[in-house]
């Protein structure tokens, strides 16, 4: 019987929280304290994934993970959105991230800051924007990141058969990471369907 994709970025996150808040912060020495909600009651969607960090430069701070299949142009707007609602909640500054998956179709510019101006009053929000498709399919396999490891097929380079094949065998060979094979066979499904058979 075919295993279902857990595609649920907290489930991804969680695989190895501390080497994800390294990767996305940038910052060796930042650790995972605790994945927290966020589900605010006054919003109609809760955020992806709210994680509770802490630097020894920084102390502790949160990490709003946003991950998008596509961008869309509301993405800016609903990160400041999140971003001041997790800060209010949780009273701790907040690092926001936007991670997306699949590479525009057109020449979408994806910005990494939100900004409005109103009567004077100006609303600016910045966020790191992480563009899959731009990333090294390598990275997935050197820290090890095996948060990555279904995504290999449409990071950069990775589309080649011996990286996407060594992703598999990481997958399958690991009890906790194999019910995402499902979900790197979605990703190289598109043009090495056979790997998979």
């Amino acid at each position: 019987m075919p295993k279902t994709a857990d595609i649920g970025s907290k489930r991804l996150i969680s695989l190895a929280p501390d080497t994800w808040v390294k990767w996305v912060t940038q910052h060796p020495d930042t650790i995972a304290v605790d994945l927290l909600s966020s589900d605010f009651q006054w919003v109609s969607r809760e955020s992806d994934i709210l994680i509770r960090a802490y630097s020894p430069q920084h102390g502790d701070f949160l990490i709003l993970n946003e991950l998008q299949l596509r961008y869309r142009s509301r993405m800016p707007q609903r990160i400041r959105a999140y971003a001041a609602l997790a800060e209010e909640r949780y009273n701790l500054p907040t690092y926001p991230v936007l991670i997306n998956i699949l590479a525009p179709s057109d020449s979408t510019v994806i910005p990494t800051c939100y900004e409005s101006e109103f009567m004077g009053l100006r609303a600016i929000q910045d966020y790191r924007v992480i563009n899959l498709w731009e990333v090294d399919a390598n990275i997935a396999f050197q820290k090890p990141l095996p948060t990555l490891l279904p995504f290999v097929p449409i990071l950069r380079g990775g589309g080649e058969e011996s990286l996407v094949r060594q992703a598999l065998q990481i997958l399958r060979t690991d009890e906790q990471l194999n019910e995402l094979e499902p979900l790197l066979a979605f990703f190289a499904s598109a043009s090495v369907r056979s790997w998979f058979d």
